[in-house]
């Protein structure tokens, strides 16, 4: 039987996780004379929001599956969430990461105590890959975006978020790769308009969304400096929860990250990695609307030294 995330499974997701972290803080961020709040998930203990799906679905998985052990795929920083949760609930985690993931982010996946299987991007099917892992050795996979479960505790954080605001946010601005995060907010804050944000080229989600349909990015997408924004398509659960909820895509440019990185670390002293920082340049850009009622999702952290040195520097 197929399961779908709804509110009440947010609700109880946020409850299970505000009982092992602490909240994240809530920033006011002053943007084009508006006064506006920054989410700062780049301060979770893995430096990312997806320390919430990732306690939140292992936190449900059955006896017979935890000692199986969970398989997940990730450029990193849910390879981190899904390490972080097995490690705290004593489960056996196989993590498939891109070999051209930022070393920080292979590093610390590794001492959180999860096997990493690396993977070419481009050229192999980091899903196959999981499933032959699976087949071979058993296991949970633990979808990074499109996993019922994954989706409500990402969406802890708008629980929170309004918690901390004392009303529910009038928008939500957030970082967009496979949809996980944007899912789960428009569960937690169904008032709220939910504006995803991704990087150029990279906008599959957005898509889908005004297609109506999955689309896939072909092999001509361009580069991008945002390691974590990079799923070649979304999940029909994702797609499911946002047709109709969701504003209309918006997507950045590497300069406009870059701009978002350095003006985060003047302005708020907060150092957030590229994919991290796609919300916040769109709000900075002024391709979203800003009131004093928004909510920015900081989504990640997790920056490779050298990069953002160079970043910080305008070297790049």
């Amino acid at each position: 039987m197929t399961r779908f995330p709804d509110h009440a499974g947010v609700i109880d997701a946020a409850r299970s996780i505000a009982a092992i972290l602490p909240p994240t803080p809530l920033l006011p961020a002053e943007i084009g004379g508006t006064v506006c709040w920054v989410k700062a998930e780049n301060l979770q203990p893995i430096g990312a929001f997806k320390i919430r799906g990732g306690w939140w679905r292992l936190s449900n998985l059955t006896p017979e599956e935890r000692r199986a052990g969970v398989v997940a795929v990730s450029s990193g920083n849910h390879a981190q969430g899904v390490a972080w949760a097995a490690r705290r609930l004593g489960i056996a985690a196989t993590i498939v990461m891109p070999r051209d993931a930022p070393e920080v982010k292979l590093a610390s996946t590794r001492a959180l105590g999860a096997e990493v299987v690396l993977y070419d991007r481009p050229g192999e099917d980091r899903d196959a890959v999981a499933a032959r892992l699976i087949a071979e050795r058993g296991g949970v996979l633990v979808h990074a975006f499109g996993d019922p479960w994954v989706i409500e505790g990402q969406g802890s954080a708008g629980i929170e978020a309004a918690a901390q605001l004392g009303r529910a946010p009038t928008r939500i601005i957030a970082c967009c790769g496979g949809g996980g995060l944007a899912a789960g907010l428009a569960l937690a804050c169904p008032d709220s308009a939910i504006h995803l944000v991704e990087p150029e080229g990279w906008d599959m989600v957005g898509q889908a969304l005004a297609a109506g349909e999955i689309v896939h990015a072909g092999p001509d997408a361009p580069r991008t400096i945002c390691d974590a924004l990079q799923p070649t398509a979304t999940k029909p659960i994702n797609l499911n929860v946002l047709s109709g909820r969701a504003e209309p895509g918006v997507t950045v440019t590497d300069a406009e990250v870059r701009h978002a990185q350095r003006w985060a670390f003047a302005h708020l002293q907060l150092v957030i990695e590229p994919g991290g920082a796609a919300a916040l340049a769109a709000a900075l850009a002024g391709n979203v609307p800003l009131d004093e009622g928004t909510v920015i999702m900081v989504t990640g952290g997790n920056a490779d030294p050298a990069a953002y040195a160079r970043t910080l520097s305008h070297a790049d």
